[in-house]
């Protein structure tokens, strides 16, 4: 999932992305490059680029601490240090995610009566354990593993699909939960499945959609949403500030509006992603690749984190558009997937 505690290989993902076409373009063939706020790029672009261990990257890495903290001097590294690569062939698929923002229980109530689960000892990464209908009728009920109880079960599941969340207590308190682990099945969209059975044509499938549909039919939904066997355990993170947005796949908080989840196969964790999604809200901007999906899987793919809470939640339930992703790489290495081709 998108929020895991476990620091992906970088080095691997910088030296196994072999794109089966990549072009290489100027900054100019970039759609509201000269208009974008490259500063806040760069500063979510330093969260997390001491984490490329790469020697290309490192020196670049470095440079980029010292660059001016004003935007023309932003825009002048990136222009400087690297080209854009379109790999794949547009048009993407742009989806959004968010941190959602929940009320909850240390123990179980008559109120707050479904659980969310620590990573159970005997779990081992990548070997299948109980699967989400199992899970959830009781196969590991009762163990202390229960790290909060919360209202609603369709809060409970979007809370395994996003990764990542906040939980208000019932006396007050507030306690950020992230990803510790997966059950070892494979992420099945609840929205294609909705398709299959004719409930809904695909434009009509969206997060806030999938959420009424459940709730509105108890019993189906629940057998819905059990479909996608993928279950996703937590972990309480004591470390962010209230301002910190969620921890991502490197390990590090991501940020709003800036940080996209991609599929680390093609494109490399750490990397500047020039974002065009069109659709009903467009957005021209420079991103940073600080995080992963079950859901992202391709080359002109990615999910834009869109903040905290139900503002956020809002607008990136409602994502699903196309557009182009463009990489942005150092020179020598963008030009040498040319060569690879």
């Amino acid at each position: 999932m998108r929020a895991s505690l476990v620091l992906l290989s970088v080095a691997a993902a910088l030296m196994t992305a072999a794109p089966s076409r990549a072009e290489v373009l100027d900054f100019e063939a970039l759609d509201g490059w000269l208009k974008d706020d490259h500063l806040a790029a760069l500063t979510s672009f330093l969260r997390t680029c001491d984490l490329i261990d790469q020697p290309d990257w490192k020196p670049i890495c470095a440079l980029a601490a010292d660059v001016p903290k004003d935007d023309a001097s932003a825009r002048s590294f990136f222009e400087l240090f690297f080209k854009p690569v379109v790999v794949g062939k547009p048009p993407a698929l742009f989806t959004g995610y968010f941190e959602p923002e929940l009320e909850g229980s240390p123990v179980r109530t008559s109120r707050f009566r479904y659980p969310i689960y620590r990573r159970p000892p005997e779990l081992t990464d990548g070997v299948a354990y109980h699967t989400r209908a199992a899970i959830e009728g009781g196969a590991i009920a009762g163990r202390g593993l229960e790290l909060a109880w919360l209202d609603d079960p369709v809060d409970v599941y979007f809370l395994h699909v996003q990764g990542s969340g906040r939980i208000r207590m019932t006396d007050g308190s507030v306690i950020r939960v992230g990803y510790a682990g997966k059950n070892g099945h494979s992420y099945r969209s609840v929205g294609q499945e909705m398709v299959r059975r004719g409930t809904h044509t695909l434009d009509q499938v969206s997060a806030p959609e999938i959420a009424n549909y459940v709730r509105s039919n108890p019993g189906t939904g629940r057998a819905l949403l059990d479909t996608n066997p993928s279950y996703v355990f937590f972990r309480k993170i004591g470390t962010l500030r209230p301002e910190d947005g969620p921890i991502g796949a490197m390990g590090r908080s991501i940020t709003a509006l800036r940080s996209v989840a991609i599929d680390p196969r093609f494109t490399p964790l750490g990397a500047p992603v020039w974002i065009e999604k069109d659709g009903r809200r467009p957005i021209r901007s420079l991103m940073v690749a600080q995080d992963t999906g079950g859901a992202i899987k391709g080359m002109q793919r990615a999910d834009i984190f869109y903040g905290t809470g139900k503002d956020a939640g809002d607008a990136a339930g409602s994502v699903k558009d196309p557009g182009r992703m463009v990489l942005l790489l150092p020179i020598d290495r963008a030009f040498a997937m040319l060569d690879d081709e």
